[in-house]
């Protein structure tokens, strides 16, 4: 394209488009053997190729990302959907031990079911047509008692309840104590005192619940009761007419709640960015991203500090869900400015994609691979 036609432009358009003789300089020679001669063959084929489109907003996330903790900037990492069913920790635990990730939010099924993995990994199966089953076939898959996500099923009685009698005596210790825990420090406790061990065909350092626990990585599970275990902390605190078994009743204040994991976010948030600005990867959608981001706003709006509250560094965003209805989800990066999740300076990228095909690609990056 013409300079001449780029110069006829207003200064605010013209910043925002690159020439293509000034993107780098084009490498001589067959990709396959540029990548051979590199010292990081998966980066380097990452800068060769994705160029366009979602593949080019993958690679300029990672690059910030990447040049962000190389300048001692801090990084949270929020989990959605199923992603730890889908083996997600293969690639998070190898950044918690490298010491590139500094919390983590997760669904209660994501924390639960990173732990599900690493003690029943063997037992684990796929349907990757799952998308041709009948409604009659999923019942038939109900009754043989396998749960499926998406093509994926969970063996629930080779992990949730070979854990479950080990959680229920650490609650009924707690209630006897009248402690009170997080639903990670329960999890965590399955580590430390050596109450699970990993599946014989599963590879311990895939697991980053077991990453965070030996790195001590903060966790925080909005909505825990929205899991399985979660699911049944509940039945367990349930004394009404629909229980028939009433011999374990238990007091539902020896979990600590979503309010408890808030407001340890503000003493998190307000001593981890005094010398280091935080960027924000968001792994799918829905509460795990929402819950953690709004610590900003509300640090500066509901609890009245109007000086010394740094925003967030960055926000980028892998998914897949349209911009609509309100959805936090799909609501864009410029979106949250409004509400002063984001800075007019916080970089700010929506990939607008598969997380399982994308974060492999940030991932690599990071670890310099």
């Amino acid at each position: 394209m013409s300079k001449s036609k780029i110069s006829k432009l207003s200064a605010g358009l013209r910043k925002h488009i690159i020439l293509e003789s000034g993107a780098g300089k084009t490498q001589k020679g067959a990709l396959s053997t540029n990548i051979k001669k590199s010292k990081y063959p998966v980066s380097a084929f990452a800068e060769n190729t994705l160029n366009h489109c979602n593949g080019g907003a993958t690679l300029q996330a990672a690059l910030w990302l990447k040049q962000h903790l190389n300048n001692g900037g801090k990084l949270v990492i929020t989990l959605a959907g199923a992603l730890s069913s889908f083996q997600v920790g293969v690639m998070l635990a190898d950044l918690i031990r490298q010491g590139k990730v500094h919390l983590i939010s997760a669904t209660g099924a994501n924390h639960e079911e990173s732990y599900y993995r690493y003690v029943a990994h063997s037992h684990y199966a796929y349907i990757p047509r799952y998308t041709e089953l009948t409604p009659e076939q999923e019942a038939e898959l109900r009754d043989a008692g396998l749960r499926r996500i998406t093509d994926t099923f969970l063996p629930e009685d080779e992990s949730v309840r070979i854990m479950e009698p080990h959680l229920l005596k650490m609650w009924k210790e707690a209630e006897k104590k009248g402690e009170r825990y997080f639903p990670h420090e329960y999890f965590r406790r399955l580590f430390a005192e050596k109450l699970i061990k990993p599946d014989p065909a599963a590879n311990p350092e895939d697991c980053w619940a077991y990453a965070a626990y030996q790195k001590n990585i903060p966790i925080v599970i909005p909505g825990f009761e929205d899991s399985t275990m979660g699911n049944i902390f509940a039945s367990y605190t349930y004394s009404g007419k629909y229980r028939k078994d009433k011999s374990v009743v238990l007091n539902q204040n020896i979990m600590k709640s979503g309010l408890d994991y808030f407001t340890s976010l503000y003493d998190w948030y307000m001593e981890n960015s005094k010398d280091a600005p935080i960027a924000f990867l968001q792994l799918g959608g829905g509460i795990s991203a929402d819950f953690p981001i709004c610590v900003v706003p509300s640090l500066k709006h509901d609890l009245q500090i109007h000086k010394g509250v740094r925003d967030w560094a960055g926000f980028i965003e892998i998914g897949s869900s349209p911009m609509s209805y309100g959805s936090y989800s799909g609501a864009g990066g410029k979106e949250k400015i409004t509400w002063d999740k984001l800075s007019t300076k916080s970089y700010f990228q929506i990939i607008q994609s598969d997380v399982t095909v994308v974060f492999p690609w940030i991932a690599a990056i990071l670890l310099g691979l």
